[in-house]
């Protein structure tokens, strides 16, 4: 059984066209101790039968990221789970996450079998951001280099120059700065809007969000640190920029569990996929998390900042495409080809320039102000 959630997206894309998209995500119900692990049991088996390895990101649910963990794979952001795809040796990827992390699995790995638990599992910024409209957008504006975020489809990647994420988009927009280059982003415009202020880069924006990380509340957030003044504020840079400017630590899903690892005994209020709370939790044991306020008071869920579709991802849908061979993901040619310049690209780059990935954003550096966030 499931529960479904739908979701209605009335932005504005960047060609200042209203369009709506529809999508939903299909939730499964929580399983008991004994079917949780009769379930765990049978993955182990299946992953072990067909020398498949399980590739799962931080904000899974907290079985398949122990899952992961247990039988030899990985737990990491996207930029992790794309080198760990490509170098292993299994010819069997599972990827648990959503689509686009499946599709940058396969482009890495085309000689690869990719799976995903659920095919349909997608992402708010790959939706907001359909490939022909981007093209399109590209095509008004041919003297920019075109950066695309990972949470973006194949195609989208192809028609861009470089791929990025949030543990090492400062650093490349910072190198095509240097370079004289003037920038079209897309999807996210909180992210691209806090690079634009941090770099002072050129950058034209695409107008998406995360469903997730545009919900979390700036008045709500400032009022919670007033309650817990020793707590540091860690929070993901696609959170609006109330909430950005509130923050001790701005950085990617890795940065932010690093920043708590190296203060293991510290106080956080952290701003993102509350899947990420699992692994602070197994690492750091000695802190203190909170959940950043996506509501205020009243609300049924004051702060519920979990992904749908990261949410579709569970035991029993593993264990099905597994067993029945299900949830291929392919990426046909000449797109698989053009996309991966991109990713080639930024993997190359943070080869040669490892320093990007190793530390956040602070107050303490000089790009960001007190009570002002990025400047």
């Amino acid at each position: 059984m499931s529960t479904p959630i739908r979701f209605d997206f009335t932005r504005q894309d960047a060609l200042g066209q209203a369009s709506t998209a529809h999508a939903w995500a299909r939730v499964p119900e929580a399983l008991d101790p004994a079917a949780r692990a009769a379930l765990n049991a049978r993955a182990k088996a299946l992953l072990a039968a067909r020398g498949a390895v399980l590739v799962a990101h931080y904000y899974v649910e907290p079985e398949l990221q122990d899952l992961a963990l247990a039988t030899g794979g990985i737990v990491a952001d996207s930029l992790e789970m794309a080198r760990f795809g490509r170098d292993h040796a299994a010819q069997e990827l599972v990827v648990a996450g959503v689509r686009f992390m499946g599709e940058s699995a396969k482009i890495l790995s085309p000689h690869k079998t990719v799976r995903m638990p659920e095919l349909e599992a997608t992402c708010s910024l790959d939706l907001a951001c359909p490939a022909e409209d981007f093209a399109a957008f590209c095509d008004a504006h041919p003297d920019r280099s075109v950066v695309v975020y990972a949470n973006t489809s194949a195609a989208v990647k192809a028609r861009a120059d470089w791929m990025v994420t949030s543990s090492c988009a400062l650093g490349i927009v910072e190198h095509l700065k240097a370079q004289g280059r003037k920038i079209l982003w897309a999807p996210d415009r909180h992210l691209g809007r806090y690079i634009q202020q941090t770099t002072g880069a050129d950058m034209l924006l695409w107008q998406g969000e995360c469903i997730v990380h545009d919900e979390f509340k700036g008045l709500e957030l400032e009022l919670l640190k007033a309650e817990h003044p020793q707590a540091k504020v860690l929070v993901h840079p696609e959170s609006p920029s109330a909430v950005v400017a509130l923050a001790d630590v701005v950085g990617s899903t890795s940065q932010l569990l690093k920043a708590v690892t190296d203060a293991p005994t510290g106080t956080f209020i952290v701003a993102t996929d509350n899947g990420l709370l699992h692994r602070m939790r197994q690492l750091a044991p000695q802190a203190t998390l909170m959940e950043a306020p996506t509501a205020g008071n009243g609300a049924t869920c004051k702060s519920c900042a979990h992904c749908p579709w990261m949410a579709m991802n569970g035991l029993q849908a593993l264990v099905d495409c597994l067993e029945r061979q299900t949830g291929e993901i392919q990426v046909p040619e000449p797109v698989r080809g053009q996309a991966l310049g991109c990713i080639e690209r930024m993997l190359a780059f943070v080869a040669a320039h490892p320093q990007v990935l190793a530390t956040p954003a602070t107050r303490a550096t000089p790009h960001l102000v007190t009570g002002l966030g990025a400047a």
